[in-house]
């Protein structure tokens, strides 16, 4: 039976996109071979476990509890990997326990050291807004094009749009399709007005608001900058608001 030492020092990842740097050492007491006879090495089967235990705790901000499933490859069968005494698992820089991955292998204690990689899918099961009917590019998104289901939050790198407010009112950024889970790249924020239009301007600072007219003189999109000439013909910059307002921030 494989024993599993856990270094006191590092942490189990708690929030996606978390990229990992910790490892667990075990010692085999028999010795790590490459698959033999259509069979898998015996440490296959501490590694689902441990993996098991390492996305147990990992949960999107905003997201509700996720239904996490592990399912743990196969190293290449060509390989023959010398016999083994302590092997060390570890996450790979630049990569997370989140969709398709890999993990790391290596001998610490043998006669020959090895690293290998093994093939990782980690699924994140729960309540998402899906799309309903096929929404066109451009378009923008009311409460009838989406109902919640549960989907694969990590079958895609995208991440979850798990609040409707996020996405109802933005535009579509491509073609949706039903059975799309709603994610940030499928929607931007809508243009709201032209450059050309007349818009107010809400100008506030500590303890006042002033409020006048202007021109935009770029087009409006909730959220981000707009630049607007006053009338006394200065040219300023602020946050659009919405259809017909601009804030300055003075």
């Amino acid at each position: 039976m494989f024993k599993i030492l856990f270094n006191p020092t590092r942490q189990m990842p708690t929030a996606l996109g978390l990229v990992v740097a910790f490892s667990v050492v075990w010692s085999a007491p028999t010795p790590a071979v490459a698959q033999a006879d259509g069979g898998k090495p015996e440490f296959i089967a501490t590694t689902q476990r441990w993996l098991d235990n390492a996305v147990s705790n990992i949960r999107p901000a905003g997201a509700a509890p996720l239904r996490m499933e592990v399912a743990v490859g196969e190293l290449d069968s060509r390989l023959r990997l010398a016999p083994c005494a302590r092997i060390e698992p570890y996450i790979p820089v630049g990569t997370r326990l989140w969709g398709k991955t890999r993990l790391g292998l290596r001998c610490l204690e043998g006669s020959a050291k090895w690293n290998v990689f093994l093939p990782v899918t980690v699924r994140a099961y729960g309540l998402a807004w899906v799309v309903q009917g096929n929404v066109a590019p451009g378009a923008v998104l009311t409460e009838a094009d989406a109902i919640e289901a549960e989907v694969d939050w990590a079958e895609e790198a995208s991440p979850i749009v798990s609040n409707a407010s996020q996405w109802v009112g933005q535009v579509a950024s491509r073609a949706l399709t039903t059975g799309q889970a709603m994610r940030q790249g499928m929607i931007k924020p809508a243009q709201v007005f032209q450059a050309g239009t007349q818009v107010r301007v809400v100008a506030q600072g500590a303890g006042f608001q002033v409020t006048s007219d202007g021109q935009a003189l770029s087009a409006g999109v909730v959220g981000q900058a707009a630049r607007v000439r006053m009338d006394n013909g200065r040219v300023m910059s602020g946050v659009v608001l919405d259809g017909r307002t601009v804030r300055l921030e003075l």
